[in-house]
């Protein structure tokens, strides 16, 4: 029976299943699902062989393969699985010819590498479009190549089943390997020939645009796969690529805790600022004023300032308001006479109490 190789336990949103199908009695295949990996491997040799040589892949790969997105390692780790599975099949495990297909993966943030023997496909659903990333290693897919069949009859070929690359028939093999650019919101699809024989592409792309929970995704792959027919075991690989959205999105966070932060400071600099300046007025400006026909001195301004009065009473003076010049006069009764400090004041108080003693009966002040 398929297994699951599990790795390192890494938040990444993905979905797999595996099944027999409805004609065979036993599952060949075997998957890895180990975030940043992803493997899907068809074994073929008959029972007893073929899914040992698909377990035998995946077991090297999930112990082989890079912790990140390097397609040469990942690539050295699928021909370790070939070498593998040939020295099993020399030492009496599993069966004389006993091989399988290879489609591994590793999707780390917004780079995919891929590397590919057999006819296990990679699939990327990109802005709702699928598109197969990889390239069928088998004697349909040469044939369609050289023009000699279409795609449809392809569907059909009595040799359609002819791979003309696996694992474990040639200690030389090599995997075909890619490199791809992926985003946020893009699916990658990796699936054994089980789903892709029986369901056409745009059935595939369909199920990846409408199902959006990849689990599901896969299951629902799966059982449509089934529903046909299913002549084949049936493997299923769902991957939603997050990349660097999570990221964005902390840096965002970030940035908006630091915008917040520095806006709270600024608002505390102008507070601190006001305050300073409130403090600093009120306890060096100084103006004169009319009180009960007097003049009268304050110090700080009048009025108030975010609600709190910035200024106290010094001392009503002798100096009648009527006593001066009529100029000086009427400022004092309409407003207020401002100056930069309190010895200021009393030195213009001294100023019009000499302007007053100074004057003649006749120059006196308009009554």
């Amino acid at each position: 029976m398929a297994k699951v190789k599990g790795r390192k336990k890494v938040q990444t949103p993905f979905g797999s299943r595996t099944d027999v199908g409805c004609v065979r009695d036993h599952n060949e295949d075997s998957l890895v699902v180990a975030p940043p990996l992803y493997v899907v491997c068809d074994g073929m040799g008959g029972h007893a062989a073929g899914e040992v040589a698909s377990e035998i892949a995946v077991d090297v790969i999930a112990r082989s393969a890079p912790e990140h997105a390097d397609a040469s390692a990942l690539g050295q780790a699928v021909e370790e699985a070939n070498l593998a599975i040939i020295k099993a099949a020399r030492e009496g495990m599993g069966r004389a010819g006993m091989g399988c297909t290879c489609t591994a993966a590793i999707l780390e943030k917004e780079r995919l590498v891929i590397a590919q023997v057999g006819d296990s496909r990679a699939y990327l659903l990109h802005h709702g479009k699928l598109q197969q990333l990889t390239r069928d290693h088998s004697l349909v897919a040469d044939l369609i190549e050289a023009g000699q069949i279409t795609e449809v009859e392809a569907r059909v070929h009595p040799q359609r089943s002819v791979i003309t690359r696996a694992l474990g028939s040639d200690p030389r093999t090599q995997p075909d390997l890619f490199e791809i650019n992926v985003e946020a919101g893009d699916r990658l699809l990796l699936c054994s020939d089980g789903l892709s024989t029986m369901l056409e592409d745009p059935e595939i792309e369909k199920i990846l645009v409408s199902a959006s929970d990849p689990q599901r995704c896969a299951a629902q792959l799966v059982n449509e796969a089934n529903g046909l027919g299913g002549y084949d075991n049936v493997t299923v690989i769902v991957v939603d690529v997050t990349g660097l959205a999570e990221q964005r999105r902390r840096k965002m966070t970030r940035r908006s805790r630091v915008t917040a932060a520095m806006l709270i400071l600024l608002l505390v600099g102008i507070l601190a600022g006001c305050g300073y300046g409130f403090n600093y007025l009120a306890s060096n400006a100084a103006y004169l004023v009319e009180q009960e026909g007097k003049v009268a001195i304050y110090q700080g301004v009048p009025g108030e300032l975010f609600g709190f009065t910035a200024h106290k009473l010094v001392r009503v003076t002798d100096v009648a308001v009527d006593d001066l010049q009529p100029g000086v006069a009427n400022r004092l009764r309409e407003e207020t006479i401002k100056v930069a400090s309190v010895d200021d004041a009393e030195h213009l108080v001294a100023e019009y109490e000499a302007d007053i003693a100074g004057r003649t009966p006749d120059d006196g002040a308009v009554r």
